[in-house]
């Protein structure tokens, strides 16, 4: 199991969900795992779980919209392990308010952190990539910045910047494809994660329910490895030729739209 082998990776929204199971999967491929999120107390006992199960882990507050945050997680990054060749952008907020209910203060929020934070996060560890001679960069964008519709779960704000990160994604794998950087986009359908639990939902069969018609791929709803093993795929070697991608994990959602 050393798909990342001697690899570091940055991993942002990881105290759960997506990030989550990213962390573990990365930590059980061989990665050097620089766990960020928030929410600092579940996010240090999830570390803390991973570093007991024989994972190399440290635990660090990233609000990936500050970017003197981003500065204080590059510094611990390389004071700890001297290099960063992976970073998955994967935190996220969303807000189901369309554009006539969504007020400025939403708007600024949602694009803060699904947008701006992509961009810090880039520009962050970039000319540590370009120094040491490459790496891969994992953006988490959603079928929102593809498909409109209930694709963008009512929120406006979320698919604009969906969209744009799919767009942001592309311009970096065009701009530093000559630094041996690879620069991806992941597009996640309908994922069961703890988000869905805390709405009342309490498997991906009964989230499922509610894309039938929708989603060809029975339960009609994937869940957080689905989408860690398209981080991995991404992160690894396996993907060396890949730039510039967009890789849609979405039950096949977006083949009927």
């Amino acid at each position: 199991m050393d798909r990342l082998a001697g690899k570091v990776a940055i991993i942002t929204g990881a105290a759960s969900g997506m990030g989550l199971a990213g962390a573990q999967l990365f930590s059980e491929q061989g990665a050097k795992v620089v766990a960020t999120d928030v929410e600092v107390d579940l996010l240090e006992k999830k570390v803390d779980e991973i570093v007991k199960g024989g994972g190399d882990a440290i635990a660090l507050r990233l609000d990936v919209s500050d970017q003197k945050s981003w500065d204080y997680v590059i510094d611990r990054t390389m004071e700890q392990y001297g290099k960063i060749d992976v970073l998955v952008n994967n935190a996220g907020i969303h807000m189901a308010k369309g554009i006539l209910e969504a007020e400025l203060d939403d708007w600024n929020k949602v694009m803060a952190i699904n947008t701006t934070g992509v961009w810090l996060g880039m520009k962050a560890v970039i000319p540590h990539m370009q120094k040491q001679g490459g790496g891969s960069i994992v953006n988490t964008s959603s079928i929102a910045a593809i498909v409109g519709g209930i694709g963008d779960a009512e929120g406006a704000a979320y698919s604009a910047s969906k969209g744009a990160v799919r767009s942001l994604t592309k311009h970096a794998a065009q701009w530093f494809g000559e630094d041996n950087i690879r620069v991806n986009s992941v597009h996640p359908g309908a994922i069961f994660t703890g988000m869905a639990e805390k709405t009342g939902i309490k498997s991906r069969e009964q989230m499922g329910e509610n894309f039938k018609g929708r989603t060809p791929l029975k339960p009609y709803a994937g869940e957080s490895l689905d989408i860690a093993n398209a981080y991995l795929y991404l992160a690894s070697d396996e993907s060396k030729y890949v730039t510039g991608l967009e890789l849609v994990v979405d039950g096949g959602w977006t083949t009927s739209s």
